[in-house]
């Protein structure tokens, strides 16, 4: 890094160097497509649940192991440069399914996507403290993911519409979608390249044994087991609801896709009027809030046979599951206003619930019907809810 104002920006326009970071986290959203492909893979390779769970699963592991690194790296090269190499790792993962839909060939593509969006999470989250700070942050950070939520809400729409159209998509069907993003992608490497943004300097080198060390205290770990139980249900809702009303209507995968869509356009609007209402709220009192919709949500989804129902509980935990990731990630960096960057990376590193949520939710669904993927999201809420309560506590 080769500045050392704290927090301080260029002459540049706080606009100017606002759009091309949103679009970061508009590229940050391509993660989401996880669950829709996953479904469209299981669908032509014939997959069963717990084997189509591997795709979510594979992505989110690369969280675990890239996390902390990633937190040491931006007190190398800086946060902007960190983001830029996110984002061609995630322009290389998109590209790669333009060539082919085999087993392999998705596995190495949710890799490489999931190798990236780890060290975008890690990055471009304390990157907005360059531009945003004190009471506005957690504000900034939900209008982030309401950006990242649009590109997880035109996913599904992306690839029904590649799987159906007459128009052509170069023979790639659903798979346009990756094409699409991938150019995308290669527009905010442009953009933020371009744009100048100064940060500080990092107090002091650190390490693995310095950043994982902060796990030790005990508002940092609830933090990282709140990101784990947020992430877990994003991914479990993004993937669980059209199997769920597959299994209780008899739907097809193509009537059923919606279900995503219907939870993307919710979490879309929880983020934007979240960026707003957390101006005039406390976070504590929206998260309990936002708990409480999750927790409906679940006995909706427990017990619903209806279309309509069935949408309602899945509208609820989207909603009510929008704003936690922002809420928590702040919390922890207000508890260590001075290792960002490390605390970034464990944050991130809770991401790592995508993996073990999901392969609990397909191993649960083999075995209980769906009903057993809802009860592991449930343990996910009630978690999120008594996280609430230590907030008053401690923060």
């Amino acid at each position: 890094m080769n500045n050392s104002n704290p927090a301080a920006t260029t002459a540049k326009s706080p606009l100017m160097q606002f759009i091309p970071v949103m679009l970061c986290f508009f590229s940050m959203g391509f993660v989401d497509l996880v669950g829709t492909a996953t479904n469209f893979v299981r669908n032509d390779l014939n997959l069963s649940v717990s084997e189509a769970s591997l795709f979510p699963s594979l992505v989110f592991f690369w969280f675990l192991i890239f996390s902390v690194p990633t937190g040491i790296l931006m007190n190398r090269i800086g946060r902007k440069s960190t983001v830029l190499v996110s984002l061609v790792i995630t322009a290389v993962s998109l590209v790669i399914p333009v060539f082919g839909d085999s087993y392999a060939v998705m596995l190495i593509s949710f890799s490489l996507l999931g190798i990236g969006n780890a060290v975008m999470q890690t990055s471009l989250n304390p990157l907005v403290t360059n531009l945003i700070s004190g009471n506005k942050l957690a504000s900034a950070l939900t209008f982030g993911q309401f950006v990242k939520a649009i590109a997880s809400f035109l996913a599904p729409i992306i690839a029904t519409w590649g799987a159906t159209t007459l128009m052509p998509t170069f023979g790639l069907s659903w798979r346009v979608l990756f094409l699409i993003y991938a150019i995308v992608s290669a527009l905010a490497i442009t953009a933020l390249g371009a744009t100048p943004i100064r940060e500080e300097r990092p107090d002091k080198a650190s390490g693995i044994k310095e950043c994982v060390k902060l796990l030790g205290r005990p508002f940092i770990l609830l933090c990282f087991l709140g990101i784990m139980c947020h992430v877990g249900i994003d991914v479990g809702t993004n993937t669980y609801a059209p199997m769920i009303i597959m299994e209780r209507l008899n739907f097809s995968l193509e009537d059923a896709a919606f279900a995503t869509g219907v939870y993307f356009i919710f979490r879309t609007i929880g983020c934007f009027t979240g960026a707003f209402i957390l101006r005039v709220m406390r976070p504590k009192v929206f998260l309990a809030i936002s708990g409480l919709m999750m927790l409906a949500s679940m006995i909706i989804l427990f017990s619903a046979h209806s279309l309509t129902a069935l949408y309602v509980g899945i509208a609820l935990v989207g909603y009510g599951n929008s704003n936690v990731f922002s809420i928590v990630f702040s919390q922890a960096l207000f508890y260590a206003p001075n290792e960002k960057n490390e605390v970034s990376g464990l944050m991130i590193m809770g991401l790592f619930g995508g993996t073990v949520f999901p392969l609990a939710m397909g191993y649960a669904a083999d075995a209980a019907g769906q009903l057993g993927a809802v009860a592991v999201m449930t343990a996910g809420v009630i978690y999120i809810l008594c996280y609430t309560i230590k907030i008053k506590k401690e923060a």
